[in-house]
């Protein structure tokens, strides 16, 4: 009997298969060094293919596609319950077979190679400012051991790099010796930090889905670019609601006895880094709208009257987001609310 559907669980060198025929009985069970695995599928008529959603699985998703195969990408935590106790690879493989054949299965679509290319200059640039970040609090907590401070943010620790490179009498030789390293790594991460965001940039003045979510209040290029490049056109989301939960935006729900419960917090599951991008920005505009109330919407100044600061932040977050996959998929322009300016 010819397997019609296939678990693989994945791994750098080793992979795990698992396939069934259309009675479910187990027809195909073995391990495949990575060079077997293209050559195997191959030779397998066109089947239906589950993984888990984890490193290498677009690309390996990919691969197999253009052999003819259905290819699904399914969350771990979804595979997770149709694995038999005494976890291995063969029966993780085994519940990847299971889990793709289960009508109500969730999926993840299959990136394209643009899209990880994307996603890579935001892990990139993440990364890299963490680590500014990091030798930012470093430099100035040594140098306030000697009396020295300057004002926050990127003019304060620019300030503090002048006095370190121009040899500051008030810094002694010794801790100077220590601070200059610091103090080129630094100028050296935020050269590379500004040489991305410009990619960025690029990338978004050539792109016209990205340009119609820049007009939207909140959204600048890099949340622009990180929203396409997270979930291309947005049509996996059957509604707006979908992808807001999917960011993390929405009420935590617990129901039991008929009786409905909403929690005060958001579940903040999903893209953390997008979801972070969203509050960021909704903060940023909210700041201009206390400032200049004529420019916010009726429903926002009114979330503003009622509420605090920080909740009226994350609803603006959440709402973002919801237009954001509102002209994503209409393919229209953003148009501001009445009574906006």
């Amino acid at each position: 009997m010819q397997a019609i559907r296939f678990g693989v669980d994945l791994a750098k060198q080793v992979i795990q298969i698992h396939g069934v025929d259309s009675e479910g009985k187990v027809v195909v069970q073995r391990q495949l060094k990575r060079s077997q695995v293209l050559a195997f599928f191959a030779k397998q008529p066109p089947a239906l293919i589950g993984m888990e959603a984890c490193g290498s699985a677009h690309f390996w998703a990919r691969e197999l596609m253009k052999l003819g195969h259905e290819v699904r990408l399914m969350p771990p935590t979804y595979v997770k319950p149709y694995v038999k106790r005494n976890k291995n690879d063969a029966r993780d493989a085994e519940a990847c077979c299971e889990a793709v054949g289960r009508p109500t299965m969730r999926f993840v679509p299959v990136k394209t190679v643009a899209q990880q290319c994307a996603r890579a200059i935001h892990r990139s640039r993440d990364l890299l400012v963490g680590q500014r970040s990091q030798l930012s609090n470093c430099i100035r907590g040594l140098l306030y051991e000697m009396g020295l401070v300057a004002a926050k943010g990127a003019g304060g620790i620019k300030a503090l790099l002048e006095r370190i490179e121009a040899g500051e009498a008030a810094i002694p030789p010794a801790l100077s010796a220590a601070l200059k390293p610091l103090a080129a790594q630094w100028r050296g991460l935020d050269e590379a930090i500004h040489g991305l965001d410009n990619e960025i940039v690029t990338q978004v003045r050539a792109d016209k889905a990205a340009r119609r979510l820049m007009a939207i209040p909140g959204v600048g290029p890099i949340t622009a670019h990180a929203v396409i490049a997270a979930v291309g056109d947005g049509r996996q989301f059957a509604s707006a609601r979908d992808f807001t939960a999917w960011v993390g935006l929405t009420r935590k729900n617990h129901d039991t006895g008929g009786r409905q419960s909403l929690s005060g917090h958001i579940s903040k599951a999903g893209d953390r880094g997008l979801r972070r991008l969203l509050v960021l920005g909704a903060s940023a505009w909210l700041r201009h709208v206390r400032a200049r109330p004529e420019k916010g919407s009726a429903w926002i100044k009114g979330v503003l009257a009622r509420r605090p600061v920080r909740v009226a932040v994350v609803a603006q977050a959440a709402k973002t987001a919801r237009i954001l996959w509102a002209v994503l998929t209409s393919g229209q322009d953003y148009r501001a609310p009445a009574g906006a300016q």
